[in-house]
Parts: C-alpha cells; structure tokens; sequence
C-alpha cells in the first residue's frame, strides 16, 4: 500500500512560490519542480515542466524522456517571450513503476532522499557548483552548506542546452517501510540531513504529519525560500 503527504510554502522570505508540484497515486507520479528567474518566469517554467511530465507519462513516455520533452518546451515558449530575462526550473521526479519498483529521475539541486532501514540516503546528486567542488574534494559538504555559491545550479530545464542537458535516473525496490522523499533546496538549505532522518523516524506520524514537520522545520530554520517537500511510503 501506498501512503503519501505533500504540501508546498512560499518561505518567509520570498513574494511569490515558484515551486509547484504534483502527487498521482493513479498515474504513479509525484515531482518537485523549483523554478528561476524571477517576475513569474520561474512560476511558468516550472508549471510548464509539471505539465509536460504529466502528459507524457500519461501518454507512456519514459520518465527521462519526458524530462527532456520539458527543457525543450520551456526553451520554446521562452523565445516566444520578448523579456530577455531567463526562465528555468529544476525537476525531481518519481515514477512507481509497480508497487515494489520505482524510477527516480532529476536535473538541477531539487533533491530525492531513501529513507530504509532507519537510515537516510541521498538518491539523486545535485547539479551544482559546490557539489563539483565536493566531487573535486575542493571542500566538504559541511563547508558546502555555507558556501557564498550554494545556490548555483550546473543543469536546470529551460537553460541548460538540450545538447548538454545531463538528466540522471536511478532504479530500485520500493519494499515496504521504505519512504522516498523529493523536496526543494528550500527544505536542505535549512534542514540537515539528521534532522530530516529525525522527522522519517517517527513511526507514530502519518506521511502528511511528516511533511508539516519538514516545512515548519524549514521555516524555523530561516525560511529562506520557497520550500516544497513531498513523502511517499510504502506501508
């Protein structure tokens, strides 16, 4: 059986959520897209990748393919536009390919953690400058978390050139008592990594609950940004 909690905030901080995202048990899709370039591009840009991937999975597209169906559909309705300022967005996304299987796939610094066994685990790797500098061992990721460039993303839909767009997936079990979390940088940026496995590991919240927590974690944090946080379980 599936269970799963969603919710999104604007971030103490910030006018306008540019986040959006989308939770189907019916479709087995769930995704986080956080999206960039202010004066409401970034709300289009990743409403525009939301609906791309809803759409082409339905219509049985694989899930990288769909991705990369979005950049090229941000990219199109941007030239479109006369504003010169850019319009892009990160994705993380999720597909359930069975109730013992998923798919995850991302582009940009959205993240996809697996919660299993009691214990956290990033999923996906983010694409951007100080994850390069950590690849490199330039730095560490404690020092990465208050690097003056840790919101500087290498890959996002919109900006990236399709040539070079690097969208990465991973497969595995989804067994039961194991939750995958996807959620915007607006949740890492204020909410380690053991204070997020903390939240995971009260068994006695529901998946909504857990989510609540993480987003009042967040904005206890700082709120610095719009946070988006998205829990799916397999019970």
């Amino acid at each position: 059986m599936i269970e799963f909690g969603h919710s999104t905030h604007v971030g103490l901080r910030r006018e306008h959520n540019e986040d959006t995202y989308h939770a189907d048990t019916d479709l087995g899709l769930w995704l986080v897209a956080d999206g960039m370039g202010g004066h409401e591009h970034g709300e289009v840009a990743s409403a525009l990748a939301r609906d791309t991937l809803i759409r082409e999975v339905r219509n049985g597209t694989t899930l990288v393919q769909a991705i990369q169906l979005a950049d090229e559909e941000i990219i199109r309705h941007s030239t479109r536009r006369s504003e010169a300022l850019p319009m892009g967005t990160t994705i993380a996304a999720l597909r359930l390919t069975s109730d013992t299987s998923y798919e995850i796939a991302w582009v940009g610094d959205s993240r996809i953690y697996l919660w299993d066994s009691g214990a956290l685990r990033q999923i996906s790797q983010d694409h951007s400058y100080v994850q390069e500098l950590i690849d490199q061992g330039a730095i560490t990721s404690e020092q990465a978390r208050n690097h003056p460039h840790r919101n500087v993303v290498t890959q996002a839909l919109g900006v990236t050139d399709p040539q070079s767009l690097r969208v990465e997936s991973v497969r595995g079990d989804f067994k039961p008592g194991m939750q995958l979390l996807l959620c915007s940088d607006g949740l890492t940026e204020e909410v380690d990594d053991s204070a997020i496995a903390q939240i995971l590991a009260r068994n006695e919240l529901s998946a909504q609950e857990c989510v609540e927590h993480l987003i009042l974690a967040a904005l206890e944090g700082g709120g610095s940004d719009n946070v988006t946080v998205l829990l799916v379980r397999r019970t």
